[in-house]
C-alpha cells in the first residue's frame, strides 16, 4: 500500500502554543480544566495522570473549586470569565488568538448596529462562547436553515474551523433571501483550517482512500472527513493507530493520510507507520 500525506495535517499553532502553557503549569491539582484542552483522548489522558482536574465540555458554566481554572483553545464568553475572576479564581487562559479575534468581530459587529449571523456547529464550544456575549444572534449550520430576517443590517461571521466552502454557500443563501438588508462580512476562518482544505483538495485527486486521524468529537477533524464524503472518496476517521481497519484499507492500492489540528505528531507518525506495514 502506498501512503501519501496531506501537505498540511496535524497541529495547528493554537493547540501547540495551548500544550506548551499547561506543560508550564506547576500546581495541575491546583488547577481545573474548563472542557476539554483539545479534543484528542490522548492528551485528555496525559493531563488527568499529571493531575489536572477536568471539568465535561456541559458543564463549563459553573466555578470550580481550584484556586485556578485554565481557558481551554477554544475560549470562553467574558461573561464566564467575568463570573470566574468575580469568584476569586487565577486564570490560566490559552485561548487561540484566531478565536480571540472572532470573539472580538462578534462583539463589534453588535455594537455597531449588525444583527450577528454565526456560521458553525450549534452547541460546539467555541460558538457558545461568542454567543454568551451577544444579546441575540443567529447560529446557521447550513444553507437549508437561512431566512429572511428582520433585520436591516446583518454581520456575518464564522467559527474558525468552519469549512470555506461551506461558509460560501450559507453567504450566498443569505444573501439571496435578505436582498434589501446590508451585509457586513468578517472572515473568522483560521488560516491552518483554510490550509488543511487546500490539502485536501489535492489529496482527494491523488489517492483512492483517505485515512482521517483526530479526536471523535473535533469539529475540525470532521469536516476533514466530510470533505472526501462530498467528493465520493471512501474515508476512514480514526483517534490512533489501533483503531485501523485492515479489512476495510484491503482493497485501496493508494491511501492518503491527513489530520485534524488537536492531533498529535507521534499519533500521526503512529498511523502512518502502521499503514505503510500493511
Amino acid at each position: 500500500m502506498k501512503v501519501i500525506l496531506a501537505e498540511a495535517l496535524g497541529m495547528c499553532f493554537g493547540v501547540r502554543d495551548a500544550l506548551a502553557i499547561v506543560a508550564g503549569v506547576a500546581r495541575p491539582a491546583e488547577t481545573t480544566i474548563c472542557g476539554q484542552l483539545v479534543h484528542n483522548p490522548r492528551v485528555l489522558e496525559q493531563l488527568e495522570m499529571r493531575g489536572f482536574h477536568q471539568v465535561v465540555e456541559g458543564a463549563r458554566g459553573g466555578v470550580p473549586e481550584t484556586p485556578a481554572v485554565l481557558v481551554t483553545a477554544h475560549g470562553i464568553s467574558d461573561r464566564a470569565r467575568s463570573r470566574l475572576t468575580g469568584a476569586g479564581k487565577q486564570i490560566i487562559d490559552t485561548t487561540c488568538p484566531l478565536v480571540r479575534r472572532a470573539h472580538e468581530a462578534a462583539r463589534r459587529l453588535e455594537a455597531e448596529g449588525f444583527h450577528v449571523l454565526l456560521i458553525g456547529k450549534r452547541g460546539h464550544v467555541e460558538v457558545q462562547g461568542i454567543v454568551e456575549d451577544l444579546a441575540s444572534c443567529d447560529v446557521i449550520c447550513a444553507a437549508a436553515e437561512v431566512r429572511t430576517y428582520p433585520h436591516s443590517r446583518l454581520g456575518i461571521l464564522c467559527q474558525t474551523t468552519v469549512n470555506p466552502a461551506t461558509a460560501d454557500e450559507i453567504i450566498a443563501h443569505v444573501q439571496l433571501h435578505n436582498p434589501l438588508a446590508e451585509l457586513r462580512l468578517v472572515d473568522t476562518i483560521c488560516e491552518p483550517t483554510r490550509r488543511r482544505q487546500r490539502a485536501m483538495q489535492a489529496l482527494v485527486q491523488a489517492v483512492e482512500a483517505v485515512v482521517v486521524v483526530g479526536g471523535s468529537n473535533s469539529n475540525n477533524t470532521a469536516q476533514l472527513a466530510a470533505f472526501c464524503r462530498e467528493h465520493d472518496k471512501p474515508v476512514l476517521q480514526v483517534q490512533a493507530a489501533d483503531e485501523l481497519d485492515r479489512a476495510w484499507l484491503a482493497p485501496f492500492r493508494t491511501v492518503g493520510l491527513t489530520a485534524g489540528t488537536s492531533t498529535l505528531p507521534e499519533t500521526i507518525d503512529e498511523v502512518h507507520r502502521a499503514l505503510a506495514a500493511m
